[in-house]
Parts: structure tokens; C-alpha cells; sequence
């Protein structure tokens, strides 16, 4: 399993270890890790798709080895892709932050990059379903019972990440569109110069986003979705 600065060891005892009562601590601590993981990284679907595969593989590796009476494995895996989905949900809020910012400045929707960049938001939903998948379809039995139920749920009902991308990506689409119609358009060098820090940009978006959430005494939702949560 690759690093990626995931402590996969402490995700793999957590888990091992783990009863259905705790369901709630696993989501928020395999949320942290995912958060962690993404800090700092660029925003590419690569990136996201390595720390997935990575935190799924090591859910997986602690429930196969959890022995404890009243263990749940479904119920263990879905908190694991609870927490992951909550992780990426708040990614998406950091790259929609910084979208409105560079598209306020008049970052127009021709722009290549900015393109690029809904593109790869629209994609959001298909990423962490079929990361997750791919990922969980290598763990084999006893696993592949609950994994099918719990991939089958998620498929079902979506995930909060994807549908709160979908939504920011045509909403920032629509501003984009709605600042060239009023003249506010930078130029095209001016926009691509803006663009190049896109990245960077997500990233202390995240970090400030993440810090703030750590700060919290108790855990909360960290962003609203498009849709009421999933009940879990």
C-alpha cells in the first residue's frame, strides 16, 4: 500500500479493533486522514484517486483482520466510505472557494485551465465511486459480501461529494458566463496568469478549511451538501 503520508498502520488497528458503537469515531477519523492526506497535494483527480484507493485499502485490511464479537463489516466499511466521501465533500467546497475567487476576477469560461477545472468537478461523483470500487474489488473474501452492499447503497444514492460538485461546477459556469455577457472578462494572459495559481490556491483553501474544522470541540458537518446526508 502506498503512503501518500497516510498512517495506514493506525487505520488498519483502528479498524481491526473497531465495534459497531464506534461507527461514528471510525468517520471521523478516516475523514481526518483523508483530509490530511489531500492538504498540500495538488487538486488532481490522480491525487484523489491515490489517497482513496489507499484509505480503502486499509479499511478493508483492518476489517478482514477484526475478530471481535458483534463486529459489523458492512457497517464498518460504509463509516469508512462515510468518512472518505466527507473528506473529498470538503475538497470540493475548497476548489468551488477558489473558482468563485478567480472567476470574480474575471477568469472567463473560455479559459482552458478554468475548463479544465469544471471539468474535473463534474467528474466528482464517478472518481470516489469508482476509486473506492476498484480499490475494494482487490480485497477479495470475506469482504466482497459487504463491500457489494455497501458499493450498491452508494451507487444508489450518490454521494454527497459528487452531487455538491456537480452543483459548483455549474454554478461557477453560470458566473463565468454571466461576467463576460457584463464585460467584467480579464484577457486571456491575464486570466491564464491567474489560473497558474489554481492549484496552490485550493490547497491553502483546504488547509484553512481543515485547521478551522480542528479547531472545533465537537465534530460537525464541515460544508452543506446539495442533499440531505445519507443516513448511515
Amino acid at each position: 500500500m502506498k503512503n501518500l503520508g497516510i498512517d495506514q498502520e493506525a487505520l488498519v488497528e483502528m479498524f481491526s479493533s473497531a465495534t459497531a458503537k464506534q461507527g461514528e469515531t471510525l468517520r471521523t477519523a478516516v475523514r481526518a486522514t483523508t483530509l490530511k492526506a489531500l492538504e498540500g497535494r495538488e487538486m488532481s483527480l490522480k491525487n484523489i484517486r491515490e489517497v482513496l484507493d489507499a484509505v480503502t485499502k486499509a479499511a478493508s485490511t483492518g476489517v478482514m483482520g477484526n475478530s471481535l464479537a458483534g463486529a459489523d463489516a458492512e457497517g464498518l466499511l460504509d463509516k469508512a466510505v462515510a468518512g472518505m466521501d466527507s473528506a473529498v465533500l470538503q475538497a470540493v467546497e475548497a476548489q468551488r472557494v477558489a473558482l468563485e475567487h478567480l472567476v470574480g476576477q474575471g477568469v472567463d469560461v473560455q479559459q482552458t485551465q478554468l475548463k479544465s477545472a469544471l471539468a474535473n468537478l463534474e467528474k466528482m461523483e464517478d472518481l470516489v465511486f469508482t476509486s473506492i470500487s476498484k480499490a475494494a474489488a482487490g480485497v477479495g473474501q470475506p469482504l466482497q459480501g459487504p463491500w457489494d452492499k455497501v458499493l450498491g447503497g452508494l451507487k444508489a444514492g450518490g454521494t454527497d461529494s459528487g452531487t455538491k460538485a456537480a452543483a459548483s461546477a455549474q454554478e461557477m459556469l453560470a458566473a463565468a458566463r454571466s461576467a463576460a455577457r457584463d464585460g467584467r472578462a480579464l484577457g486571456a494572459s491575464a486570466a491564464e496568469e491567474l489560473m497558474k495559481g489554481y492549484a496552490a490556491l485550493v490547497s491553502g483553501v483546504l488547509i484553512g478549511m481543515s485547521e478551522g474544522l480542528r479547531r472545533q470541540p465537537h465534530d460537525a458537518d464541515e460544508a452543506p451538501a446539495a442533499k440531505p446526508a445519507r443516513k448511515r
